[in-house]
């Protein structure tokens, strides 16, 4: 069955369909070797071989959907080209190839989810369905009931105002402050960029929510797989920005016990047969900081 190949590209886990466009354009698709640029293209990847870059893509018959927590220091892409770590990095034993759901800049810790569907990705990141990531941020100094009330009502980032964010504070300290801050929307370096438009210094973020689903007592480094419950219900109008918190994992040494920390009812099961949940492999040091 003929198929675009946005859609092709996607469900071989190279990338989202959005960024699959970029590809094509690029000249860097080809069908049984011919190289095709045309957006509307379509294949059949039953019978046709699609390439990107030369390398021939295959079809996963099963999805994988996986929790990961960032570390500062890794980049939220496929590839590099100042060769800094990558997030993929960390999930080399998963065995299958997976992308990121959006993006969390280098300097940005915290909850990022990747998976091999580039249609539940494609639904998580469009903006009609204003799925809520919730950010904790420590700035220097004090944070200010005005600076709160502002970003609440969103303010202006290159000429279009942001939606309204949930705010609120988190923890007053003598010398920085913590809030909580939620927003639906995805623009590039949104928080920090918030943050700067009422004059507030970030000195750390990290990303504590997507949608329903929460770190738990994931650390830096350490990934899980979602279970079917939690796959499905990011695609529930009704449950989508419903958290949950997660229950701990039985050791530091392994992720195992993750996989079922956010189960809704005794049959709650991975989405993948092998989700065991592991801990990933160790995080690297954090390369130069570089400004994102």
């Amino acid at each position: 069955m003929l198929e675009r190949l946005q859609k092709i590209i996607s469900a071989a886990g190279v990338t989202s369909r959005r960024a699959s466009e970029e590809l094509i354009l690029a000249g860097r698709v080809t069908i049984n070797g011919v190289v095709v640029t045309e957006l509307g293209s379509k294949a059949d990847p039953s019978t046709d071989t699609v390439a990107v870059d030369g390398k021939p893509l295959t079809i996963a018959s099963k999805k994988l959907y996986i929790l990961l927590y960032k570390p500062v220091g890794y980049m939220t892409t496929l590839d590099d080209p100042e060769g800094r770590p990558l997030v993929t990095d960390l999930l080399k034993e998963v065995g299958e190839r997976v992308y990121p759901v959006g993006r969390l800049d280098y300097n940005t810790e915290g909850l990022l989810l990747l998976t091999s569907d580039g249609e539940w990705a494609n639904q998580l990141m469009h903006p009609r369905h204003e799925v809520e990531k919730e950010y904790h941020v420590r700035v220097r100094g004090k944070v200010h009931k005005s600076q709160l009330d502002q970003l609440a009502g969103g303010v202006e980032i290159e000429g279009r105002k942001t939606a309204p964010a949930k705010v609120s504070i988190i923890k007053e300290g003598e010398q920085n402050d913590w809030f909580s801050i939620a927003i639906h929307e995805g623009r590039n370096r949104q928080v920090r960029r918030m943050c700067e438009t009422v004059s507030l210094a970030v000195v750390r973020l990290r990303r504590v929510r997507y949608g329903m689903l929460s770190l738990g007592a994931l650390k830096p480094g350490e990934f899980r797989f979602l279970t079917e419950a939690e796959v499905s219900g990011l695609r529930d109008p009704h449950l989508k920005n419903t958290a949950i918190t997660p229950k701990a994992p039985a050791s530091n040494k392994t992720a195992a016990s993750a996989r079922t920390s956010q189960r809704s009812g005794p049959a709650a099961k991975p989405a993948h047969p092998a989700s065991s949940g592991r801990r990933a492999s160790s995080p690297k040091k954090n390369g130069p900081s570089g400004k994102r």
